[in-house]
Parts: structure tokens; C-alpha cells; sequence
């Protein structure tokens, strides 16, 4: 099977930063065996890879699906923003998108060169960590809590201080993660003032909300919501269509 595969770096101020993320445009038609899916994801070894098709019909235009390097999930935010981004660029979609996925439709709305995510509620629920967990992490939480379907761990700790000092075990956690099948664990902490810090082996907290970011304007930058580090996420939507590898001009953010 031969067809175009790019990477897309959302919240990117330049080339080659960000969150990138691998996306597949598919024709329509039944979906490739996952295996082959899965292996590419594998070869692209970004956090996610998502595969879209158009939808045969129904409440949703396109059918989208998402691979980490060694599993298919049921939800990802930056890979559905990649995804919204890669079929504006194509002039495949415009206005609301809808995508049918293992988590039910979302939707995607295009306005003034803005992407607003509409993500279902998951509301993380304080759990028992999962055994040998805290251990690896060398910290002791203030709480952990489960995300449910997302099957992320969500580790709080006492205060910003307590996180900057974390040195995991990341071979630990991750061992931890593969046998509990969960898809990451998140450590996060309370900062001064109000806002949160973020570690952990899976980047992506759950997806509780409503998320907005940027889509293809050109040629101008816009502000997005605030990050863990600096208070500010941008996008850089000047990627050329026509960029064709991983040595685009400085002002792409995508390859093929």
C-alpha cells in the first residue's frame, strides 16, 4: 500500500518542536488491517499516529483511529488537531468536522483560522496506585487518581518543588503500565500561582475539556491556550501544502 504520511507539530512555534504527531489520510473503503496500521505507527515512533478515512455515512464525515507505537487508543487530542489541520491543508474539510472514533464523535470547528476540539468528559476518580508505583516514582503522592477508559495514572504530588526534584524509574514505570495495561502516568503538582505543572510518561492529561487551538491560517502566529512551562502555546500555520520531507522550509510545521 503506497500513500502520503506526514507529521504534524501542533503547538509549535518553529519546525520540528511541539507535539508531533504522524497523520494518514486513508481512502474511503474498509480500514487497512490494524497490523499494518500498528506498523507504521511503530516505524513513525511518535506519541500517537492517526489514521482517518472518510465516513461511508452516519452522524460523522470521517472515521479516525489512533496508534501509539505498540497499541491502538481510544482517545488523543493533539493527533485529532493534527488530523483537522492536515484536511484543511487539503481542502478536504471546513466549518465543523465530525470524526467517528472508539470514543464516539467529535467534532471539530473551523473558525477564522481556529480549531475548537469538543472532547468527551472523563473526570479522573482517586484510586489505589497501582503496586510498586510509587515506589518507582521515589515520591511519595498526595493523591492518584484513575481516568477510566483513557487508562492513564494521574499522580498529584504536595507542591511544584516536589515535581521540578522527580527522577523516576522510567523503566520501572513503564514495566508498571504495560503489566496494569494502562496507557501512561501522568505526575502533576499545584504551582503559585494557580496553574499546574506537568510530568510524566504519558504528556497528556486527560481529555476533560474543550480544547482550542490553531488551525492553517496564514501567514500570522496565534496565541493558544497556556502551557506547563512558559504560559504560552503557539502554533505555526505556514506549512506549505506542497512540503514533501523532513527537510521543510523554516516555515513549515509538517512533512511527508
Amino acid at each position: 500500500m503506497s500513500m502520503r504520511i506526514r507529521v504534524v507539530d501542533a503547538f509549535a512555534d518553529r519546525p520540528f518542536t511541539g507535539n508531533p504527531a504522524g497523520v494518514c489520510v486513508l481512502p474511503a473503503g474498509a480500514w487497512p488491517e490494524a497490523a499494518w496500521m500498528q506498523s507504521v505507527a511503530a516505524e513513525l515512533q511518535h506519541a500517537e499516529t492517526a489514521f482517518v478515512k472518510p465516513s461511508p455515512g452516519g452522524d460523522a464525515e470521517w472515521e479516525l483511529r489512533w496508534f501509539t507505537p505498540t497499541i491502538e487508543v481510544d482517545l488523543c487530542g493533539h493527533a485529532t488537531l493534527a488530523t483537522t489541520h492536515a484536511l484543511l491543508s487539503d481542502g478536504l474539510a471546513s466549518g465543523k468536522v465530525g470524526f467517528l472514533t472508539r470514543s464516539g464523535v467529535l467534532t471539530a470547528s473551523v473558525d477564522d483560522g481556529w480549531i475548537t476540539l469538543d472532547f468527551p468528559v472523563n473526570r479522573p476518580v482517586e484510586a489505589e496506585a497501582p503496586a510498586g508505583l510509587i515506589a518507582a516514582l521515589g515520591v511519595e503522592p498526595v493523591s492518584v487518581h484513575s481516568t477510566g477508559a483513557l487508562t492513564d495514572v494521574f499522580v498529584v504530588l504536595p507542591d511544584e518543588s516536589a515535581l521540578r526534584a522527580l527522577a523516576p524509574d522510567l523503566g520501572q514505570v513503564k514495566a508498571i503500565n504495560q503489566r496494569e495495561r494502562n496507557r501512561g502516568t501522568i505526575v502533576t503538582a499545584p504551582r503559585t500561582p494557580a496553574s499546574i505543572s506537568c510530568r510524566g510518561s504519558s504528556l497528556r492529561p486527560p481529555g476533560s475539556r474543550r480544547t482550542r487551538s490553531v488551525a492553517a491560517r496564514t501567514p500570522r502566529w496565534r496565541r493558544t491556550g497556556p502551557s506547563a512551562s512558559d504560559g504560552t502555546n503557539w502554533s505555526d500555520s505556514r506549512r506549505p501544502p506542497e512540503a514533501v520531507s523532513s527537510a521543510s522550509p523554516p516555515s513549515a510545521i509538517a512533512s511527508t
